[in-house]
């Protein structure tokens, strides 16, 4: 039975990104990552699907898609016109506390960002929730190798350069982000195929109001996840001093990635809290598009090849 709140959801959609038609026109079907199954073995998670209920908070007056029970990881790829393709490329990581992910608040709606500056968006459905017995990141920093690797594997056919290909995420998806900007050197499951030997390695990183950098109880040591030298990726971190996870982790990981000799960029907002992506409001902090493009442009990562 079609519910208010679904009738609601659906007209939402096609006000912020138009018709069906409109998203297909230049987006790929979804890519399974693990043709075979995911390493592991099966989840009995039960059916994937949105698990949004009435009574869960809009962001700015608008609902949000939380999809949970995520058993088969894909990536979709969006591209942009090509009189406005730069060759750079991001994968996107939605959060969700590693339990769901927010598919378009931080998904389809950052593609279409992306797509608008130049940039080739890949979505990231990577398998949440945790899996029992293993770290909360693991299975999904399975999928974020495999998906690096696929997208560099593919990038001329997918008009992408293999030397400007970044990983983006939020909250939950911006810790993972980060953890595999720390952890392309090995591969965290057996190669399957060619996609799984060449490099995993991000060639930027951008994390908006990331989650799980530091351990609050240890004096916000970094987490042992994190390993940082020289030769983590440039980073552009993003939160609010209101978030709900303290904006001290990301100010930590900032002095940490400046330590190691990586090139950092960090806006620190007073106010805005968390999980409000990129739709807009009254808080300065939903400009952060534009200085993520600017910091973008610095590393002439939007320069069109002549």
């Amino acid at each position: 039975m079609t519910t208010n709140f679904q009738i609601l959801a659906a007209g939402v959609c096609l006000m912020v990104f138009g018709s069906p038609s409109t998203l297909l026109a230049n987006s790929r079907e979804p890519m399974l990552l693990w043709p075979q199954g995911a390493p592991g073995g099966k989840d009995d998670l039960g059916e994937e699907k949105d698990t949004t209920q009435p009574k869960d908070g809009l962001v700015a007056g608008q609902p949000v898609i939380r999809l949970g029970n995520v058993s088969k990881p894909t990536l979709t790829v969006y591209s942009p016109p090509r009189r406005k393709n730069t060759g750079a490329a991001v994968i996107v990581c939605p959060g969700g506390g590693y339990h769901i992910l927010a598919m378009d608040l931080e998904g389809t709606e950052v593609a279409e960002w992306l797509n608008s500056i130049g940039v080739t968006a890949i979505l990231l459905k990577y398998r949440v929730p945790a899996r029992k017995d293993r770290q909360q990141y693991e299975a999904p920093l399975e999928d974020a190798q495999r998906a690096m690797g696929l997208v560099r594997q593919n990038a001329a056919s997918w008009g992408i350069n293999p030397e400007r290909i970044g990983i983006m995420g939020f909250s939950a998806g911006a810790h993972l982000a980060a953890v595999l900007s720390c952890n392309y050197a090995q591969r965290g499951y057996a190669p399957i195929d060619d996609a799984d030997r060449v490099s995993c390695r991000p060639d930027f990183t951008m994390l908006i109001y990331p989650a799980y950098l530091t351990m609050p109880k240890e004096g916000d040591k970094i987490a042992p996840e994190l390993n940082l030298t020289s030769n983590t990726p440039p980073t552009f971190l993003v939160q609010t001093q209101d978030d709900s996870v303290r904006a001290e982790t990301s100010v930590f990981y900032y002095l940490a990635l400046k330590n190691a000799k990586v090139p950092v960029e960090m806006h620190l907002y007073p106010s805005g809290g968390h999980g409000y992506g990129l739709r807009p409001s009254e808080k300065a902090v939903t400009t952060w598009p534009q200085r993520a493009e600017q910091w973008m442009r610095g590393l002439g990562l939007l320069e069109r090849k002549r």
